[in-house]
């Protein structure tokens, strides 16, 4: 097992199920004894982030912030789990550089279903012009080109892209997988 920690970056449209895929991969690593901390892009943005707003500056600052804390979480030996839109790739990468160990999640759904999940009626606002810079819909964004993994929201269900991960990180000597549990292999 490597000795030390990871940022575990799940990056996706709003919607997509970032926030529900990396807290279920949190309870999964908890269960391993993993030191783990979610840093969740939406109360990122209420306690660290605060005064930014959503141009394309301040995205990327936003970004950059996140990735400095995952960094410093992780070189402590803690999985640092981001999930954060994060829409454009070049800032994506500067926070991949901040961190020895990093590891992309491409929370990957198309975006009328994002739009049909979206509880807050964001998409709908966005649609009207009575949200600006919205990921997706005025404003870009950005796929990965070559995450580790892509959990594939449309297609799978929330345990078969915990599966994916966790079976990576296993795979990859993150974690340990005791000789007693089974996880169901998933293609990567």
């Amino acid at each position: 097992m490597r000795d030390s920690g990871l940022t575990l970056w799940f990056t996706g449209l709003s919607g997509a199920g970032k926030t529900t895929i990396s807290k279920a991969v949190a309870l999964e690593l908890k269960k391993r004894d993993c030191k783990v901390e979610i840093l969740d892009g939406d109360i990122i943005r209420t306690y660290l982030c605060k005064g930014l707003g959503f141009s394309k500056e301040d995205r990327d600052e936003n970004i950059r912030r996140i990735g400095f804390v995952a960094s410093l979480l992780s070189r402590n030996n803690v999985i640092a789990i981001v999930a954060a839109i994060s829409p454009y790739r070049s800032t994506r990468e500067e926070a991949r550089q901040l961190s020895e160990n990093f590891c992309e999640v491409y929370v990957k759904a198309p975006l009328d279903l994002c739009a049909s999940r979206d509880v807050k009626g964001l998409y709908a606002k966005a649609k009207a012009g009575e949200i600006q810079n919205f990921t997706g819909i005025s404003d870009p964004y950005e796929p990965p080109i070559n995450p580790e993994i892509i959990c594939n929201t449309e297609e799978e269900s929330v345990q078969e892209s915990v599966n994916k991960v966790i079976l990576y990180l296993a795979k990859e000597g993150y974690i340990l997988v005791p000789y007693n549990e089974q996880i169901i292999e998933c293609a990567i």
